[in-house]
């Protein structure tokens, strides 16, 4: 018999204990080798990256940021051991300053603000805002003083000077600090309502100012303090001269161009001199439909300051209105502008026939008293109105 190879199964590799150890370990290895290279790898791509990219691409990766910190916010002083540090109602409905620094858009969006709750959060004791409309100086602010003297609290100045007037009014004056922001004021031109307008706005600032009465400063009062006051809270009117002149100086100033806003059977003339209350100032210093129909068709011929007033009051609050005006002023002799009073011209005659030299209506009934206030008085007038003052007004002085 061949001799036959004996064929033994293969066998299998045994491992030694320190050979289990290596492959147990060498996926771990595998691991770090691989994270090692993709490490290697992110650091060379983030080099060659805008910096700011860089930092947001990391933010990926990382946590979400914390907020940003706010700065600390300034503690509020709730103190009342100085009056200084409360913001408190008293500066919002009674500026202590008549000068600011808003424009007069913001002037009048202000001033057109109405509140919506009819009883007031305070003691509201109503007052009479006196407005003068001058170019410099009150050569008669010595009978105002004295007119104004122990009526505090009652009434409220506000002063529109031509703005190259630089003199102030003494301390301890009833009209020092009552100077309002002015623009250049031009005769019988449309800056002559928007003063008006400006006066207006300024006064309603103050809540408590109730009637609003136009002077200029050649103006006195006819009456003293406490007539002038109650007469004129208590009207149920307001006091906007306003009639139809079919004349050229009337109807001859119309401009058919205004039409169909106003016709010309709406146009009116009147004094400028006005006297309203509360409501009807803020309709006149809000209204945006009619005073620009004005603005742009009534040119220095049309005298804007003699027609606004008279024929918006008319259209729009004719049952409010007296239709006269509370100044007395001479027309008697012709021309654009009224008679004057010098020195001499000044008598007790004078004054008598100007404060009970006629007769109106007031709330219904039948009065003398139809003027409050006179013009047009010189400067050199002032000594002997200062002494018939007490006798005839009953102004003390």
């Amino acid at each position: 018999m061949k001799n036959q190879q004996q064929h033994h199964p293969p066998r299998l590799c045994m491992l030694s204990p320190s050979n289990s150890q290596l492959l147990q370990f060498l996926p771990n290895l595998l691991l770090f080798g691989l994270g090692l290279a993709l490490g290697f790898i992110s650091s060379f791509y983030l080099k060659t990256i805008p910096f700011p990219l860089q930092t947001s691409k990391l933010s990926l990766l990382s946590s979400p940021p914390s907020p940003p910190q706010r700065p600390p916010q300034p503690v509020l002083n709730l103190s009342l051991s100085s009056a200084h540090e409360r913001v408190g109602l008293k500066g919002y409905v009674e500026p202590a300053k008549a000068m600011h620094d808003m424009t007069e858009e913001e002037l009048l969006w202000r001033a057109s603000m109405v509140p919506r709750i009819k009883d007031y959060p305070f003691d509201r004791v109503p007052k009479v805002a006196f407005l003068f409309l001058a170019r410099g100086s009150l050569a008669f602010a010595p009978l105002w003083e004295k007119f104004f003297k122990g009526h505090e609290g009652l009434y409220s100045i506000y002063v529109h000077a031509d703005p190259s007037f630089n003199e102030s009014a003494p301390e301890g004056s009833v009209f020092h600090g009552r100077r309002v922001p002015s623009k250049l004021v031009r005769w019988g031109q449309l800056s002559m309502m928007e003063a008006e307008r400006r006066l207006l706005a300024n006064a309603l600032l103050d809540f408590s100012n109730q009637r609003f009465i136009l002077l200029s400063e050649s103006c006195i009062p006819l009456f003293n303090f406490s007539t002038i006051y109650s007469y004129l809270i208590n009207s149920t009117k307001t006091y906007v001269s306003s009639y139809d002149d079919p004349g050229p100086n009337g109807r001859g100033r119309y401009n058919i161009r205004m039409k169909p806003l106003v016709k010309l059977q709406q146009w009116r003339k009147g004094s400028q001199w006005f006297e309203v209350d509360r409501n009807l100032a803020i309709e006149i210093i809000s209204d945006d439909k009619y005073f620009p129909v004005f603005k742009r068709y009534c040119k220095p011929s049309c005298y804007v300051d003699e027609h606004y007033l008279s024929t918006f009051v008319s259209m729009r609050f004719w049952w409010r209105n007296a239709n006269r005006s509370l100044t007395w002023v001479d027309w008697s002799k012709r021309g654009p502008h009224p008679a004057r009073f010098g020195r001499l011209d000044v008598t007790i005659e004078l004054l008598k026939g100007m404060r009970n030299g006629s007769t109106c209506d007031y709330n219904g009934r039948t009065t003398s008293i139809c003027f409050l206030f006179a013009r047009k008085f010189l400067p050199n007038s002032l000594t002997r109105l200062m002494r018939f003052a007490p006798k005839v007004m009953g102004i003390q002085t």
